[in-house]
């Protein structure tokens, strides 16, 4: 037995209502757990029964379409849809004094947040976050953005220079016993 999914998230950043130590100091950035966990998936040929889904700021199409390419199945964004939402990162999600209203029970400032309005800004974030990762998916020269693979990504070096993310992050083997 395994799980269905499991979701890898980073630790670069969090909620507001997260404590600033473990904000700046605690957990690997996306950019290094997302392929050594795909990797761990990869050896032990565990990809097609267990999903990986990515979070962990990645609210453009190039961050989704990289995390895909680095091995996720999904990514989720909460951060993403909160700023479609209207949210500052003003850092008091856990105040009850959010001034956009998006993270407040407080009657006086939920007036800041207009669901029909709202509701329009996240559908069209949602569209066109899916539009742009597959127009980078195409230009890749593959299909559809699920297909995107570590050798359609470069890493910029500190040189300046870029090398293909698979010389950097190469596939593992898959161990002797799980291989079918």
């Amino acid at each position: 037995s395994a799980p269905d999914y499991i979701t890898v998230d980073s630790g670069d950043g969090g909620t507001g209502a997260a404590p600033m130590p473990l904000m700046d100091n605690v957990g690997l950035t996306i950019k290094e757990s997302l392929p050594m966990a795909s990797d761990v998936f990869y050896r032990y040929a565990l990809h097609e029964r267990i999903r990986i889904i990515a979070s962990g700021k990645l609210i453009t199409p190039a961050e989704v379409a990289w995390a895909l390419a680095s091995g996720a199945d999904f990514v989720n964004s909460g951060r993403g849809f909160m700023f479609s939402l209207g949210c500052i990162q003003a850092m008091r999600c856990n105040k009850n004094t959010c001034p956009t209203g998006v993270t407040t029970h407080h009657p006086h400032l939920q007036k800041g947040l207009n669901p029909e309005d709202k509701a329009l800004k996240v559908a069209n974030y949602c569209r066109g976050i899916i539009h742009d990762v597959e127009t980078i998916a195409h230009s890749c020269g593959v299909t559809r953005p699920r297909l995107l693979k570590r050798n359609h990504v470069r890493i910029v070096q500190d040189t300046g220079l870029s090398i293909p993310m698979d010389q950097l992050y190469p596939y593992p083997e898959i161990l002797s016993e799980y291989k079918e």
